[in-house]
């Protein structure tokens, strides 16, 4: 994997603001976001359940919209693209880990990260190279033909990870990465994560309140009630 370039900006958040109605009634999940994300990041959002990180997330990676606002990535806003262009830039920049995992239960460990490179229309023959060598630096090498149910929780998470970073994006977003993980599991994939980042460039952000990412993270924002409370580089 190409070590990324580190200059510009990745991400860059104006102004966003976040409405959902619950029963007719407006909630405010954002409240007016400026954020930006350098290539190279190490950043954690942080803050109590309901404070907006997931929101603030799914908004940064396309999956939802922001009411008011504007949403740039590369330098380019994404803000008012439509569903098919949205599809189009997440595949081609930007690699998600979910907090469940969200692999496909009926392929194998390899058949999910060669999934996303499909859909680039990747060779079948470099899809598997390149999908192997993943498995094989996230030490996982020996699961490659196991399906999901067959692997523990940390095990689907390297995969989940392998899977994320297979097009080589821009920008990985983690959402609650270690929610569901015990806590020597959670730091030996922290440990890893952080290693793709200083060895390959590979930008990430993550929404958690686990103290173990929060002492990890180059850079912590607080998100509390829908806004940035706090930015501050950890040292």
């Amino acid at each position: 994997m190409d070590t990324k370039e580190i200059s510009g900006e990745i991400v860059r958040v104006e102004n966003v603001r976040k409405i959902y109605h619950d029963n007719g009634v407006p909630v405010d999940a954002l409240r007016g976001i400026n954020l930006t994300v350098s290539p190279g990041d190490f950043s954690v959002i942080a803050g109590p359940s309901g404070s907006g990180k997931t929101t603030l997330l799914n908004i940064v990676g396309t999956l939802d919209k922001p009411t008011e606002g504007k949403v740039f990535l590369d330098g380019e806003d994404v803000s008012s693209k439509s569903r098919r262009e949205l599809a189009d830039i997440r595949l081609r920049k930007i690699g998600f880990v979910f907090q469940a995992y969200n692999l496909n239960p009926v392929l194998s460990a390899l058949e999910n990260v060669e999934f996303t490179m499909m859909l680039r229309g990747i060779d079948a023959g470099e899809r598997k190279r390149r999908g192997l060598v993943l498995l094989e630096e996230l030490g996982i090498g020996e699961l490659a033909n196991k399906r999901p149910n067959e692997m523990s929780g940390g095990q689907q998470q390297r995969v989940a990870i392998a899977r994320a970073i297979s097009n080589d994006p821009r920008l990985v977003l983690a959402d609650e990465p270690t929610a569901n993980l015990d806590s020597e599991t959670a730091v030996k994939l922290l440990e890893l994560m952080e290693k793709l980042n200083h060895q390959d460039g590979i930008t990430f952000v993550f929404s958690s309140h686990d103290p173990q990412v929060i002492e990890r993270a180059h850079r912590l924002l607080i998100l509390r009630d829908g806004q940035i409370v706090n930015d501050k580089v950890n040292k």
